[in-house]
């Protein structure tokens, strides 16, 4: 019930026409039934009933002369009423479902993007994807059952008010039964929430470690343990299975168990109008049809609110990582434009990762229009200072200066759109090489991307392809060399035209001809831009005008000498 209000609290416009046009729908359906009494009473000639007198003396005094043919009349148009209502309710609905879904994934979306890196780190892809696909939708669908429980709960109210005019000692009790019976049932729709969860938990943990899987499938595949993951996965489908079994079986015996306590119920109804209460036969015929439809309209709303239960874990989860990500937001206090005229400063930089140590006590100068090479052993931190320069990670203490300016009082999206960057693991989208090169930046052209491929070697190579700049380089671009995969990723940072430019080992997967080539080109660009270059290649690191190599928390800036940059590379 908690989720059903929720639904109706999230989105209460949408939530708010529903319901008055189901309230509208129920008092032309209610208005419809009064009718039916009188009707029978004339149709069997029983003139005994006092609710069938007061609804001729009703519609006698506005004017509406009470023969079978008016009544029959009054009863298909209010049908025909309810059912037009119902139709635009339904299709408000269906809008409603579409919007519940995109609203969820684009909250999911913006609020991952816009958190902070290490959190974006610690989560699964694969998990990612199952909320944005499979659990939006089905948390949309959750949408659609609270409607129908909704609807179906008027239509209840109305059959009950008009069955209580007729006698409200026969409804009260039948009502009284019928919630009894629902309380019977109410095991099988626990039963079925409990699937419903373990479905959402398992989607989740099935589809993350399927991903991770699929990352890596090329050198499983390569040395035939690409079954590393058939026994993982086969549990947890087998898991699924079970959890997808006790949900239908949850289902099939709800259904299964409403018809023959329906049929107890109109036994009973039947027993206590005809022997207790003794109505007349019209009475008892209409009583008849409207506890009916009640406990028909009754059972069908149960199963309705046993869907909404089974998909509304999925909802849950999917707000629940809507939060997670929102409070690991990326500071936004900055407020002051970015220059990059003078140079950055680190100084005194502390940072660990959770208990490890990364930096202690940390300084560092760069200079405008100038090339620097950052190297030292793995782990030292290399990556973590170029996360540092772009604001994606926060020094515990010390601080980043641009242009004497701190990085904290600096407008953190103005400073990024400033840089350029090429990341160690260079993953290209399943596209065409253009749209991989102006991913992001809807204000560049095919010239922007041509200028930017011609300074990262990688114009010739490009031109060679059969479809040119409209190759599509396959999935994480794998349709490409290694080498071919680097260059594109370099004319991706430089397509912006940035200042400051940052390259995590630009050229590791190049061969020696391209290597220079690249070396060539972030030299001459060092001439207009500021470039920090980690890397482990002897060509890049004496292409660089200075050299910082990091050790035990410490950055060192190493002199020119060839003995002091192979000791560099070695290390």
């Amino acid at each position: 019930m908690h989720t059903l209000v929720t639904y109706f609290m999230v989105f209460p416009r949408r939530s708010a026409f529903v319901l008055i046009a189901l309230l509208a729908a129920g008092i032309a359906e209610g208005l419809s039934l009064t009718a039916l009494l009188p009707l029978l009473s004339v149709a069997v000639g029983d003139s005994s009933s006092d609710t069938g007198r007061t609804v001729v003396q009703a519609m006698q005094r506005i004017g509406i002369e009470p023969t079978i043919g008016t009544m029959l009349l009054i009863i298909v148009g209010g049908m025909i009423t309810k059912s037009l209502i119902l139709l635009l309710a339904n299709r408000q609905v269906g809008y409603t479902v579409a919007h519940v879904a995109s609203k969820l994934r684009q909250e999911l979306i913006e609020a991952l993007l816009a958190s902070r890196w290490q959190y974006y780190l610690r989560q699964p892809a694969g998990a990612l994807a199952n909320s944005v696909a499979t659990e939006a939708s089905r948390a949309a669908q959750g949408f659609e059952h609270a409607a129908n429980v909704m609807a179906l709960s008027i239509q209840v109210m109305v059959y009950s008010v008009v069955a209580l005019f007729i006698s409200w000692e026969v409804t009260l009790s039948s009502l009284l039964i019928g919630a009894g019976m629902l309380m019977v049932l109410q095991y099988l729709v626990r039963a079925a929430s409990r699937a419903g969860n373990k479905q959402t938990h398992l989607f989740r943990h099935l589809l993350s470690y399927l991903a991770d899987v699929l990352a890596s499938i090329k050198s499983l595949k390569a040395m035939a343990r690409d079954n590393v993951a058939d026994a993982i996965l086969r549990d947890e489908t087998k898991q699924l299975e079970r959890a997808t079994r006790r949900e239908v079986m949850s289902r099939e015996a709800l259904m299964a168990m409403q018809e023959p306590l329906l049929a107890t119920l109109i036994a009973g109804g039947l027993y206590l109008a005809l022997v207790v209460w003794q109505l007349s036969l019209a009475a008892v015929m209409v009583m008849v049809f409207l506890l009916t439809r009640v406990q028909s309209l009754l059972n069908k709303a149960q199963r309705r609110y046993q869907h909404l239960v089974v998909q509304e874990s999925a909802y849950w989860a999917l707000r629940a990582a809507i939060k997670d990500a929102r409070d690991a937001a990326e500071r936004t206090g900055g407020t002051q434009q970015p220059t990059l005229q003078q140079g950055i400063s680190l100084r005194h930089i502390d940072f660990n990762y959770d208990k490890k140590s990364i930096f202690q006590d940390m300084s560092i100068e760069i200079p405008v229009n100038s090339f620097t090479s950052i190297t030292g052993p793995s782990g030292a931190g290399k990556s973590t200072l170029l996360d540092l320069l772009c604001g994606l990670a926060e020094p515990q203490s010390g601080e980043i200066l641009v242009d004497g300016i701190s990085l904290h009082e600096i407008d953190l999206r103005h400073w990024r759109r400033m840089i350029g960057y090429v990341s160690q693991d260079t993953i290209l989208l399943h596209d065409t090489i253009l749209s991989n090169i102006l991913i992001g930046a809807p204000d560049l052209t095919q010239v922007d991307a041509e200028q930017a491929l011609q300074q990262a070697g990688a114009w010739d190579f490009v031109c060679g392809l059969p479809a040119g700049l409209l190759t599509v380089v396959g999935e994480r671009g794998g349709l490409l060399s290694g080498g071919q995969r680097q260059r594109i990723a370099i004319a991706r940072a430089l397509a912006h035209r940035p200042l400051f430019l940052l390259l995590d080992e630009p050229t590791s997967a190049l061969d020696p001809d391209s290597e220079k080539i690249i070396c060539e080109t972030l030299q001459r660009l060092a001439q207009s831009l500021t470039i920090i270059a980690v890397s482990h290649q002897p060509a890049v690191i004496n292409a660089a005008d200075r050299i910082f190599t990091l050790s035990k928390g410490k950055a060192e800036l190493l002199t020119r000498q060839p003995s002091n940059l192979t000791d560099s590379v070695a290390a």
